[in-house]
């Protein structure tokens, strides 16, 4: 009886929007995102919040076959500095399908490829003001390629134990959501694989 509640009150209130969109306004469009000003109903109190749509992305968590975790190290700009991170990207569209642009980017990014894919989990980055969603998957069977990653791109390839890199994490070295996201639940899912 108690599940029975808990699923009827979760339902009732997600049905229940508290936020009244009354007018939304590109403010602006980039290559990755696209920028609004919502003018929202509160409650009654009309405000101005910030909205931001990504077209989602794609990561990989590739594990090789010792068991270590390929790694890609790149400088990123909005944080002024290089970062530990899982290969990802963004979709080419917003039908594009994640596993696709998953596939694409560990190739891009590693030179490696893969037919052994598991979805891992969604992760929803910043929900506060960004829409972004990305699909996280496990690739396993790894096949040595040549990386081919974009002209504005410097990526290094880093081999790291698992172990390691939670300690990373545990450290507040490692914090790009991503990839804590995706480091946290592998190692969960497949603690005793």
């Amino acid at each position: 009886m108690g599940e029975e509640k808990k699923d009827f009150h979760v339902k009732d209130i997600e049905e229940k929007k508290p936020v009244k969109l009354i007018e939304r306004s590109l403010k602006y469009k980039g290559s990755v995102l696209e920028v609004y000003d919502d003018y929202v109903d509160v409650g009654g109190h009309k405000t101005h919040w910030d909205f931001i749509h990504h077209m989602g992305a794609s990561a990989v968590l590739p594990v090789l076959p010792d068991g270590k975790i390929l790694m890609v190290r790149q400088y990123r700009h909005a944080l002024g500095r290089f970062t530990l991170e899982i290969p990802a990207g963004k979709r080419d569209s917003e039908d594009e399908d994640f596993l696709l642009c998953a596939k694409r980017e560990l190739s891009e990014e590693t030179g490696y490829s893969s037919e052994n894919w598991e979805f891992l989990l969604y992760v929803n980055t910043t929900v506060a003001f960004l829409d972004e969603k990305i699909g996280i998957y496990v690739a396993r069977d790894l096949k040595k390629g040549e990386q081919h990653f974009d002209i504005d791109e410097e990526i290094f390839l880093e081999e790291w134990e698992l172990s390691d890199l939670q300690e990373l994490i545990y450290a507040g070295k490692l914090t790009d959501g991503k990839t804590v996201a995706a480091i946290q639940s592998y190692a969960a899912k497949f603690r005793n694989a």
